[in-house]
């Protein structure tokens, strides 16, 4: 078959997204750790035989999903589609060519048909633990952080590479659910490889190529006709974020030009020795996803929908890091990519783009459980979402990245510390006509009979989530260890006993709250998400009117 026409090409996308949805699921089903299994911090998605991203599962991590393409380039670089046989299993770790950090596993499977690749699909997930000092913000090289290993292959012609198993077991901690982990990413590429055979056996396909020309084809007509629609011209944003001694500036411009776009990042601080360095694969991925977002939100991501979008960012800047940069805890600069192009175009779309978020935090924690296993894991928080015009943001909902939320149960049965509350933080949400989602109050206790240790990655404690178009800003974060506040990028002891309090940021206001809907005000305050004393600081409304109306 060379061509499809609309409503063939429709179903085969539909049924790429499909093998890609199993493949997560089979990914989740045959994990070992939470992170994985309750949280979804993973990807999983489908090229063709040259190498062209077809489709992601509806379920996986933006940043994933914009390394994916880069790091499968760099994988068949190393080995050339020719060189790879039936049964083998690519595998890295590497932060510059994978996900921007070690902690993310890509595992790869060739999709051979009549004894040629057809295909690849690459699952990419994080690690409870890859050795070394564990993430942390105060990291200041990346030989700290744990074990590096180049692109390799993980299993040759169907037969594992022990030795490299070996070496992993013997650097990291839970090493069970490590190798685990690994070996649910081998399993996942294997079924979703399975299904995409399947796939061409019924519909009678030799090889991937017309589908994919098509798919991508359509995509990126579509992408560069919202290009089109926006006004030619240069559009810049700047902001400071939370570092440590001093903050870091972020900076871009946006040049659109015809059916172009092109993200500069000129004017971004240098690196710093700190794990908060961001490789330039994860900034190119949030670039993708910021852009995506405001022009062509609907369209699943392929290669077509990326191709319109050129990036630089000088080298050695904190978006552009170079070896030997710590990077575990890239997220603290590297989210900030998506709010700092919204801020950029909501000159030019000011309809469209959405106020800052709260962004999420994580933890890193390492301790021994109740039943008395060691335990390795990250308990993810979020902040909320911005507002944008029409809509309210979303309360402690992660941005950009989509973490799933561990249940109490499921942490306190792993690890023996308690959940002692969970609630949104009243008056967090950046008041406006639209008004800001909520943060989130978690009140964690050890409950285990030895030290648990933690790592916090925390930001917007200094630089609140920034209202737009007259809205303001969200609450700052802030931690508190048995009530005394901490540092967000600090390592700490919590020692029988001792309770650390997370208070996660609101989002930012779209439009003058004095716009806002005096019905949706009193909701507001008759739920508890405004104050009456918020709503008549923030609102100008008389507090007894605002509840009684």
């Amino acid at each position: 078959m060379e061509d499809f026409d609309a409503i063939s090409l429709g179903v085969l996308w539909d049924r790429l997204i499909a093998i890609a949805n199993e493949t997560v699921e089979t990914l989740v089903r045959t994990s070992f750790s939470s992170i994985v299994r309750e949280n979804y911090d993973l990807a999983c998605v489908l090229f063709d035989g040259d190498g062209n991203l077809l489709a992601q599962g509806s379920f996986g991590q933006p940043v994933f999903i914009g390394t994916g393409p880069q790091t499968l380039r760099h994988m068949l670089a190393r080995f050339p589609a020719e060189t790879l046989e039936p049964g083998d299993v690519i595998f890295t770790n590497d932060a510059w060519k994978g996900t921007g950090h070690l902690w993310d596993v890509n595992v790869m499977s060739p999709v051979f048909r009549d004894g040629r690749i057809a295909g690849y699909v690459l699952s990419i997930s994080h690690l409870p633990d890859i050795g070394g000092r564990g993430i942390s913000a105060e990291n200041a090289e990346i030989y700290e952080e744990g074990l590096q290993v180049p692109i390799c292959k993980l299993v040759c012609a169907g037969k594992p590479n022990e030795e490299l198993i070996e070496l992993i077991r013997a650097n990291v901690r839970v090493n069970e659910q490590v190798i685990g982990d690994i070996m649910a990413n081998v399993t996942c590429t294997q079924v979703g490889a399975r299904l995409m055979l399947e796939l061409m056996e019924e519909y009678g396909l030799t090889d991937l190529e017309p589908l994919s020309r098509g798919i991508i084809r359509q995509s990126e007509q579509a992408m560069r006709a919202q290009i089109r629609a926006i006004p030619d011209g240069t559009y810049t944003h700047s902001f400071k974020v939370e570092a440590f001694a001093e903050p870091v500036t972020l900076a871009c411009r946006v040049v659109v030009s015809g059916d172009r776009l092109h993200v500069d990042f000129t004017g971004t601080s240098s690196q710093l020795r700190a794990g908060i360095n961001v490789p330039l694969c994860y900034t190119r991925a949030m670039t993708a996803y910021a852009i995506k977002c405001l022009i062509l939100p609907d369209v699943p991501n392929n290669e077509g929908s990326v191709n319109p979008v050129e990036l630089t960012a000088p080298e050695g800047c904190i978006l552009n890091a170079q070896l030997p940069a710590a990077t575990g805890a890239r997220l603290l600069v590297g989210h900030f990519v998506v709010p700092l192009i919204f801020g950029a175009m909501a000159q030019a779309l000011p309809d469209a783009v959405q106020a800052n978020p709260g962004m999420m935090n994580a933890l890193n924690m390492v301790g021994t459980g109740p039943d008395g296993r060691p335990f390795s894991t990250l308990f993810f928080a979020s902040g909320a979402l911005g507002a944008m015009k029409g809509q309210d943001g979303l309360s402690a909902t992660p941005a950009p990245a989509s973490m799933m939320t561990m249940p109490a149960e499921t942490w306190e049965t792993l690890t023996g510390v308690t959940m002692v509350e969970r609630h949104l933080r009243p008056d967090s949400g950046g008041a406006g006509e639209w008004r800001g989602g909520l943060g989130q109050r978690i009140v964690l206790r050890n409950d285990t009979a030895s030290p648990v240790h933690i790592a916090i990655l925390g930001s917007r404690t200094d630089y609140p989530a920034q209202g737009f178009h007259g809205g303001q800003s969200g609450g700052k974060r802030y931690f508190e260890i048995n009530g005394k506040t901490v540092h967000p990028k600090g390592r700490y002891q919590l020692s029988t006993g001792d309770v650390l309090t997370i208070n996660d940021a609101g989002g930012g206001g779209y439009g003058n709250p004095e716009n806002r809907d005096p019905a949706k005000l009193s909701h507001d305050v008759a739920e508890g998400f405004v104050s009456p004393e918020g709503a008549a600081r923030d609102y100008g409304r008389d507090n007894l009117s605002v509840a009684a109306e």
